[in-house]
């Protein structure tokens, strides 16, 4: 087999009727989406009252930057966003703290999609989240849904691969 020297150009016939064009680049099987890492269950009341209140509100910061984190790493369909979920909470002032509410609802957007992900019905609302949150039980609610993931796949520890459905 030889291979065209750099500048040579390559001559393409139309391929006849019934025919199929000659196949010139390697084709690459798309990498499957039905494989992810499984997350870490936490405990709802925990991550939404406990450690908060233990560390000043820096845990509600670690907890918004985990989730995402782990949301991609079980399904990377739904977006590497947990760095610019941390800078919403940090820089959200600039937004007169829009940027954060805007990434909390999508949160719930996200959520949903991993539900589907797993073969669940989509349960989780980020109009209920944003709602919740208005009265400080937004994460509560997140981590309920989150958690209910997580118990799909039974002992599966974090970090696993686990199968997707959808």
């Amino acid at each position: 087999m030889s291979y065209p020297q750099q500048g040579a150009q390559q001559h393409y016939q139309q391929p006849h009727q019934g025919q199929q064009a000659p196949v010139h680049a390697p084709q690459h099987a798309p990498a499957a989406a039905g494989t992810g890492l499984n997350m870490k269950r936490r405990n709802p009341v925990g991550a939404w009252l406990g450690l908060p209140i233990i560390t000043f509100g820096i845990y509600g910061l670690v907890w918004f930057y985990k989730v995402h984190a782990e949301l991609f790493n079980y399904d990377r369909r739904t977006g590497a966003a947990a760095t610019n979920a941390l800078l919403s909470m940090i820089f959200g002032f600039v937004t007169l703290g829009i940027w954060p509410l805007v990434m909390f609802v999508k949160l719930g957007g996200r959520i949903a999609q991993a539900q589907r992900a797993a073969g669940l019905a989509p349960s989780c609302s980020g109009g209920l989240g944003f709602l919740l949150g208005i009265f400080g039980f937004g994460v509560l609610y997140y981590q309920l849904q989150l958690n209910k993931i997580v118990d799909r796949y039974g002992d599966v520890p974090e970090g696993q691969q686990v199968s997707l459905a959808a």
